[in-house]
């Protein structure tokens, strides 16, 4: 079945917009005035720098700008993010080991550690050159779906046919004795870009290949799609936002007629019921825990309570892969990564701080906004929510926070199509990625790359890729004054 047709045979889990019911009606009433988008830009609005509210970090801005924890976090909250914190930083073995509890990485795996991808909890990046290694990027795999794989997508069992013998993604590092499964290597094309006053750009566009595929040669149809590790700030404030207040805004047949049609994703969460998708590139899980826990399979080959396989991604094909040890030690429990480790995991995730904003009252910088919102920036990156009252982190609830997401899909355009469908996100679409903490990426990490594969290495660069849904937002770009451009840029760097 082509995309179109799971897009239509999955239309009927579309849920509508359900009323909060967190709120009382004075609550209701105050809420719905405080999200209200900006229709003066002479000054800061209220509560604007601390754009996550009484979670925002007011720590010195450095390196570690993205590894402090929600700022109001109680006594045995912050216990918690520090257990999280070394365990998202822990180096894993691969078993058998004398170090039990840390033992069972791969036998395939992308990464050692969390913080191997999420480099300071912040972005990774893209190779610069092809004979670089790709250290924090990761390949994604698939091939056509059979008719009985196009039945688990619809049915929420299946993201997308996996490669028959690779697997969902590309492993590029193994244990001892056990081949790897290629080398991953990206090759740019450099397309120019004229601006209005005369400045150029230099767009770099990718193209993958894999270099000596360590189990035969992949599927003559595989499509693959690189993804850089995206930052971990504020994922617990995403995840309070009321589901109701995201699907509002979704517009799948462009009714209003303004170009913009954002796709609620859906996916199964861990107890197999529909939920909305928030993470992932695609939306393509629903809560942080799945996340955690999902990154944990796949690019460590760790299992947990909701992916249990101990092998992580080696398929039945890679059977050599399937034999060696495990690292699950009956004392501890029943996986590698036991219960209460993927919850340090999650938390940590859920409590990394978004720093406070940078001079939100600096002239270019609210002109700056201004262009963001006249140049219809705020048509996807939705500016403002106030979060549930009975989030599941009592530091996360009713916060004004200011991420700039509407957490919806998008067509993106051919630029940055990766041909590649995931669950019912077609080739086209991308999850509108939240805008907080951008202008602090390489402060963390000054190889941070920008969109989906980090080809950009500008905020710049990222806007002038945008094209589908945001093709008349990029031409305005295009065409406006030096000025204004440059003020645009200066906005988004204050967040």
């Amino acid at each position: 079945m082509a995309a179109a047709g799971l897009l239509a045979a999955f239309a009927v889990q579309a849920r509508a917009p359900a009323p909060r019911d967190d709120l009382s009606e004075a609550d209701r009433a105050r809420v719905e005035k405080v999200v209200r988008p900006a229709t003066t830009f002479e000054k800061a609005e209220p509560f604007e720098r601390m754009q996550a509210g009484a979670a925002t970090s007011t720590k010195r801005i450095n390196a570690d700008a993205f590894s402090h924890p929600s700022a109001n976090l109680k006594f045995e909250g912050e216990q918690r993010f520090l257990l999280g914190n070394g365990l998202f930083r822990k180096e894993w073995v691969s078993a058998p080991s004398s170090t039990q509890a840390s033992d069972g990485l791969g036998p395939l795996f992308n990464a050692r550690a969390c913080q191997s991808c999420h480099i300071k909890d912040g972005r990774g990046h893209a190779p610069a050159h092809a004979e670089d290694s790709a250290v924090s990027l990761l390949v994604r795999l698939s091939v056509p779906p059979s008719e009985e794989q196009e039945e688990a997508i619809r049915a929420g069992r299946l993201s997308g046919a996996p490669e028959p013998v690779y697997g969902g993604q590309l492993q590029d590092f193994a244990v001892a004795g056990l081949p790897v499964e290629g080398r991953v290597r990206i090759y740019y094309e450099e397309i120019p870009v004229e601006l209005n006053g005369g400045e150029t750009v230099k767009l770099r566009k990718p193209t993958i290949a894999v270099d000596n595929p360590g189990y035969g040669p992949l599927h003559p149809d595989t499509m693959l799609s690189a993804r850089v590790a995206p930052p971990m700030i504020g994922l617990g404030l995403l995840e309070a936002i009321g589901e109701g207040d995201i699907l509002s805004r979704a517009d799948p047949e462009d009714a209003d007629g303004d170009g913009i049609s954002g796709r609620a994703r859906q996916v199964r969460d861990e107890t197999a019921e529909w939920r909305l998708g928030r993470f992932g590139w695609k939306g393509n899980a629903a809560s942080v825990r799945q996340q955690t826990a999902d990154a944990f399979s796949g690019d460590m080959g760790l299992s947990t309570p909701l992916v249990p396989d101990h092998w992580g991604e080696c398929t039945a094909a890679q059977k050599p892969c399937r034999r060696l040890p495990h690292g699950a030690q009956p004392r501890l429990g029943d996986q590698e990564v036991p219960a209460e480790l993927l919850d340090l995991v999650a938390f940590y995730s859920q409590n990394l701080a978004v720093p406070a904003r940078r001079d939100v009252e600096d002239a270019r910088v609210l002109a700056g906004k201004k262009v963001f919102y006249e140049t219809g920036c705020v048509g996807c990156h939705t500016p403002k929510y106030v979060t549930r009252r009975d989030a599941a982190v009592p530091a996360l609830a009713f916060q004004l926070i200011w991420p700039y997401t509407d957490l919806l899909l998008h067509d993106m355009g051919e630029g940055l199509a990766d041909n590649r469908p995931e669950g019912t996100a077609t080739g086209y679409e991308w999850r509108t990625p939240a805008l907080w903490g951008i202008g602090l990426a390489k402060t963390v990490s000054g190889e941070a790359g920008f969109l989906h594969d980090g080809r950009a290495r500008t905020l710049l660069e990222a806007v002038l890729w945008h094209g589908g849904e945001a093709e008349a937002m990029r031409q305005k770009v295009v065409e406006m004054k030096k000025s204004d451009r440059d003020n645009l840029i200066r906005f988004l760097e204050s967040l």
